[in-house]
């Protein structure tokens, strides 16, 4: 999940779905409370370790918390230096995750449908946004972190595309890197306040209509789609220098910002803004001399598709019997 999140535009929430833990992780969020600490005074410590699943949240925390830190950069190398090698590898997997996710839907009528055309259209014009820029402030990022780490438990929707929509990716990765404590601690607290909020939302979903939300999640997956497609045409960008947003044209001559940047082995004076899906034949025209790398690109698709069945199996037969 950690590695997931770390990627802008694929949800740690699809890896918890596929390995069969969603479920128990939104219930574990949900039933977390100040009452707790009674339990803990007039009942000890065991009691109290019971009551919020101790074991289960430590081991998903700490094995977020390290993934994310660690692969944040060799994520952003990738996508920096392979950026259609990686895309084809997750729009491989969340094919995958939409089949896995979908077959647990137990009962089809109207409302299920509705519920996956819904999250479908949802999640594509989440991918449609553009950044908002870069904003650093405590208060921002606070609110940042409130609001991501809902998408993160969203099968579907990126937390950290959440981020770099409201412009605030850049901040947080430098606060990881620089381990800036002050702004850590302030995305922190908000991502654990909007955590535990969103989670009782989610929990009565479950309870009450679960196969309507199972078809909004899919839906969800679905969208998303458009965000990892392989092949970009950049529309526009924000440019740190003029600090505003600019058409990408007026900068340079080619299509995509990857392009460019791989080009001049600038990675941070332009973001993209504004970016739209194209065929990888478009792509080719719109910046010349470039291989698409289909065939590449439908290897690395096929393992990520081939990733999802893995860790399927693993949950499986790790399940208790």
């Amino acid at each position: 999940m950690g590695a997931a999140d770390a990627v802008p535009g694929v949800s740690g929430g699809t890896i918890a779905f596929i390995s069969g833990i969603y479920e128990e992780l939104v219930t574990t969020i949900s039933n977390i409370r100040p009452s707790l600490l009674t339990t803990w005074r007039k009942e000890g410590f065991l009691a109290f370790w019971k009551a919020v699943n101790g074991g289960f949240l430590v081991a998903l925390l700490s094995g977020i918390l390290i993934s994310f830190a660690s692969f944040m950069r060799l994520a952003k190398y990738l996508i920096e230096n392979q950026p259609i090698l990686i895309w084809s590898f997750f729009f491989g997997l969340i094919i995958a995750s939409i089949y896995y996710v979908g077959r647990q839907i137990s009962r089809w009528n109207g409302r299920v449908f509705i519920g996956l055309i819904l999250g479908t259209l949802i999640a594509y014009f989440v991918t449609t946004l553009p950044s908002l820029g870069t904003h650093e402030s405590a208060l921002y990022l606070f609110f940042a972190g409130a609001i991501a780490i809902c998408a993160m438990i969203l099968p579907g929707i990126s937390g950290s595309f959440i981020l770099v929509v409201l412009g605030a990716y850049k901040a947080l990765s430098d606060a990881i890197v620089e381990f800036d404590v002050k702004r850590l601690l302030v995305f922190v607290a908000g991502a654990v306040i909007g955590l535990l909020s969103f989670s009782h939302v989610l929990k009565w979903l479950f309870k009450h209509y679960k196969n309507t939300t199972l078809a909004l999640l899919t839906g969800f997956i679905i969208g998303s789609l458009n965000k990892v497609w392989p092949w970009k045409e950049t529309v526009s960008v924000f440019s740190k220098t003029e600090g505003k947003i600019i058409e990408f044209s007026s900068v340079a001559t080619t299509g995509t910002l990857s392009v460019l940047q791989k080009s001049t082995q600038d990675f941070e004076t332009y973001k993209t803004a504004f970016e739209k899906s194209v065929s990888p034949f478009y792509y080719s025209e719109i910046n010349p001399s470039q291989d698409p790398q289909l065939l590449y690109a439908a290897f690395f698709g096929l393992i990520g598709f081939l990733t999802i069945f893995i860790l399927e199996r693993i949950a499986v037969t790790k399940k208790p019997s």
